[in-house]
């Protein structure tokens, strides 16, 4: 198949709807074997399913990314599967509700730390020895423009997203030599399933409006919007970029 990312294989995190899903469908149309990772199997196998049924390359691989062992999982489907991996997007992500600080509890704190930072460091851990034994590899974490421009309300949300940056960069920085790129992607507010925890009320047309005009062109991200991001960087194009945040944002960090 040709494309993009013709002869290269991908594990894509989260990949059952929203953000995750358009990453793995933009990958197989470019010509990347995809592995779909989820925690939600039916819709994980469901994504699977329509990449072949499209004529692309993927498989389903059910797993928790806080947890070592599963990680571990994804990196053996890719070789089990396809031989070899060439990319990790790191997409899966959660949040609190949009409230006041003080009223996150301790034991979600302690969940979206878990889903959207360890899960960097353990994919790090058994993806890492990998890529230095063959070349090189890409890494591409999906953070937030919270990292960059927290909103209120989200504070502890904010705080995992400025780890995912950072971690990045300096991922980037350590691991260049070996040939391994690290770069984010940063959304703003998209239509997923988490958009009513984000906002932290309704998702009605009146409340909307509020966040649409912090966002100078009008709209909510969209996962096409961020695969596009994420294959530029998955891509040879950009073959000398490492450490860079690209804003997926509409303007709203300007």
């Amino acid at each position: 198949m040709s494309g993009r990312l013709a002869g290269k294989v991908a594990i894509v995190t989260g990949a059952a709807s929203g953000f995750g899903r358009g990453i793995a469908e933009r990958f197989a149309r470019e010509g990347c074997a995809v592995i779909v990772n989820d925690l939600a199997r039916d819709s994980g196998e469901a994504v699977a399913a329509a990449l072949r049924t499209a004529g692309g390359r993927a498989q389903f691989a059910f797993g928790d990314v806080t947890q070592s062992s599963d990680v571990k999982g994804l990196l053996d489907a890719a070789l089990t599967r396809y031989g070899q991996l060439d990319i990790v997007v790191n997409n899966a992500g959660t949040t609190h509700r949009n409230q006041p600080l003080l009223d996150v509890a301790e034991t979600e704190f302690d969940r979206i730390y878990a889903v959207n930072v360890k899960s960097i460091y353990l994919t790090a851990i058994h993806m890492v020895p990998y890529f230095r034994s063959h070349g090189g590899g890409c890494f591409i974490n999906v953070a937030s423009t919270a990292g960059v421009r927290p909103r209120p309300g989200l504070t502890w949300y904010n705080g995992t997203k400025g780890a995912v940056i950072i971690t990045s960069k300096g991922m980037a920085a350590e691991l260049g030599p070996d040939n391994i790129r690290v770069n984010c992607v940063n959304p703003v507010i998209g239509e997923t399933g988490l958009l009513e925890q984000f906002m932290g009320m309704p998702d009605t047309p009146e409340n909307r409006k509020k966040f649409l005009a912090t966002i100078p062109l009008g709209r909510f991200s969209r996962p096409e919007d961020v695969a596009n991001a994420c294959l530029f960087f998955a891509s040879d194009e950009a073959a000398f970029i490492t450490g860079t945040c690209l804003e997926v944002d509409g303007g709203r960090c300007v």
